[in-house]
């Protein structure tokens, strides 16, 4: 769901370049599974030709984590969310000075100004649960789920970003609670599988899968099915929430796949 905000996108940019940490700015990968699918959320200025990662700039009395999750609760509504900061991207070049000035063509705004100046942008990962979002956006902006292999070419070194942040999961996926965070509290099987083939870029041995996920002692078969996946009813499953986060906490890690 899409809700309107009565928070203008141009807010920040309007504000004196000593509001801010100087040439820093925070970008969040948000990732949601829905209907059979891995999605990443992205927004566009109606003013603008690209897509974008959700973002923002972090104020000089404010802590990065708390900028990051702040970013992420005005986008998503949410407060309690799994939130990873993963890289920090400096290249020199990972924004072309155009793109800004377009930006700030089309909102009026008068330069020179501190958006072109250049910045380092931190990068945020966060799983979070499709069915719990409640997206803000302005009425000068779009706001979006996209397939995870369908990104079209995003704003500056965007793309670079979802990569990298994809490639993080992937590196530590035997320890990220991945499937406990986008899922629903009922799931099959199939919907945690078709998760990790997508991080991991690779099909799943279907009985394998269920027998090392089972193995863990943090999933729970349920005396309930679904047919979503179509005639042939699906077991349902849930997370023990309660050994789920012991696991956690003790540092429990998956096989390797």
């Amino acid at each position: 769901m899409t809700t309107k905000s009565s928070q203008d996108y141009k807010s920040p940019l309007k504000e004196r370049a000593n509001v801010f940490l100087p040439s820093v700015s925070i970008d969040c990968t948000i990732f949601g599974f829905h209907d059979g699918i891995l999605k990443v959320l992205l927004n566009k200025f109606k003013t603008n030709r690209k897509w974008m990662l959700p973002g923002g700039f972090v104020f000089l009395n404010e802590n990065i984590n708390n900028a990051a999750h702040r970013i992420l609760s005005e986008r998503t509504g949410l407060n309690e969310v799994y939130l990873k900061q993963f890289y920090l991207f400096g290249d020199t070049e990972r924004v072309q000075p155009d793109e800004n000035k377009q930006i700030l063509d089309a909102t009026g705004i008068n330069q020179p100004h501190w958006l072109l100046d250049r910045f380092v942008s931190i990068g945020y990962y966060a799983l979070v649960n499709h069915s719990q979002l409640r997206i803000y956006s302005t009425e000068s902006e779009k706001v979006e789920w996209f397939h995870i292999n369908e990104i079209p070419k995003l704003y500056g070194d965007h793309n670079r970003i979802i990569e990298k942040a994809i490639r993080s999961i992937r590196s530590q996926i035997n320890s990220i609670p991945i499937g406990y965070e986008l899922l629903p509290e009922k799931f099959t099987m199939s919907d945690l599988r078709i998760i990790y083939e997508t991080i991991l870029d690779r099909k799943l041995d279907r009985r394998n899968f269920q027998r090392k996920m089972l193995s863990t002692g943090v999933i729970i078969k349920l005396d309930e099915v679904s047919k979503k996946w179509g005639c042939k009813s699906a077991c349902l499953f849930t997370f023990d929430k309660e050994k789920y986060n012991f696991a956690q906490k003790s540092g429990m890690a998956y096989s390797e796949w």
